[in-house]
């Protein structure tokens, strides 16, 4: 078996000691009140610093941004201070993290917004719900309501939010930002015909419903460095009514014209259910046609299909989210081929050092 996996690859200004991402995932650990990174989020991430590159969990670029409890911010001073804590701590530790900035658009709750109704490209429900921490401290699912549409005149506002988040993450310290444009949430809800029916520039055509994804990768870019960018779409994610039948070509335009940009790459977001659709050959051969830096997958993959997919070409790097949950030290188990611990759903979100920080190492018996 080769060892693509195991490889260094350049991306951008960074020197990855391998091609093993550790992919972005919502844990819900911050200090309240303000949505604060802490130390115990340093330790975690630290922990992983073995990966050749860290995206952090996905963090709201405004208060309009955020649908989960708990979940951080990088829009105040004290969300700065916090993530700089927590770039610090993996910095020492020897390895490199992204911010991923998000904005989850009508995948939220009216208690985040002061009463108000969540935004969306149209207004139409997700069929979906969020994680809620009540009064007691206790996570609940609420369902999403119908959200309330963005007036064009407000979009621009929220393309301004992410360059200032991606700027407060240079701030704080993060090596660059990927762009949530994925799994349903804002961007991917301009992207996709079952959640955008807008009539005016920003919806109807695939270069309309593209617009927003590309004026804030732009915007980002500009601001932060195209090498310091990336973006995440999720081409073959259905859920919470985003099953659209066009979505394929419209990814395929928008890669396009991000390749224009020459950003650090592309974060395809694939399908992890058991009955999933597989992504095929022929869709992995068009992206490559159409952007030309570095391509990273994620969705499933243990070493041998990440050697597989690598070894065909088809991506650069392979993010490895779940398993990195329970094996803080998955690079290495994977090397080695040692076992690999199954982390406790009961601790995923919201809580303590238990089921985040306590899992070891791998050490032999």
């Amino acid at each position: 078996m080769s060892e693509l996996l195991f490889s260094p690859f350049r991306l951008g200004a960074l020197e990855l000691p391998s091609r093993i991402v550790m992919a972005p995932m919502t844990r819900c650990r911050t200090s309240q009140p303000g949505d604060i990174p802490n130390r115990l989020m340093g330790e975690y991430y630290a922990q992983r610093a073995g990966a050749g590159l860290i995206v952090s969990e996905a963090t709201q670029i405004s208060r309009q941004g955020q649908g989960y409890s708990w979940t951080p911010g990088l829009y105040t001073a004290a969300q700065v201070e916090g993530w700089q804590g927590v770039t610090d701590q993996v910095h020492r530790a020897g390895g490199r993290i992204f911010a991923q900035l998000w904005h989850v658009g009508r995948m939220s709750h009216s208690v985040f917004h002061a009463g108000a109704l969540p935004v969306a490209p149209t207004a139409l429900a997700p069929d979906a719900q969020v994680w809620v921490a009540g009064g007691d401290g206790q996570g609940h699912l609420l369902d999403c309501p119908v959200p309330r549409e963005l007036r064009q005149e407000e979009i621009q506002g929220i393309v301004l939010d992410y360059r200032r988040a991606a700027l407060n993450a240079l701030e704080a310290g993060f090596d660059g930002v990927e762009i949530h444009g994925a799994n349903g949430y804002l961007i991917d809800q301009f992207l996709r015909t079952t959640s955008n029916r807008r009539q005016d520039d920003y919806g109807g055509s695939r270069e309309n419903r593209a617009r927003f994804l590309l004026e804030v990768t732009r915007a980002v870019a500009e601001a932060v460095g195209p090498s310091r960018t990336g973006v995440r779409l999720a081409p073959y994610i259905t859920a919470r009514n985003m099953n659209c039948p066009d979505i394929i070509p419209t990814i395929l335009y928008a890669a396009g014209e991000l390749d224009a940009l020459k950003l650090a790459y592309l974060h395809l977001s694939e399908a992890d259910w058991d009955d999933a659709p597989t992504v095929p050959d022929s869709f992995r051969q068009d992206l490559r046609q159409a952007f030309h830096g570095a391509i990273v997958v994620a969705g499933r993959y243990d070493r041998a299909r990440a050697e597989a997919v690598l070894g065909a070409g088809y991506a650069d790097l392979v993010a490895f989210g779940r398993p990195f949950i329970a094996n803080p030290d998955l690079p290495r188990r994977l090397e080695e081929n040692l076992p690999l611990a199954q982390p406790d759903p009961a601790t995923l979100f919201g809580g303590g050092e238990q089921g985040y920080t306590s899992y070891p190492g791998y050490f032999p018996a």
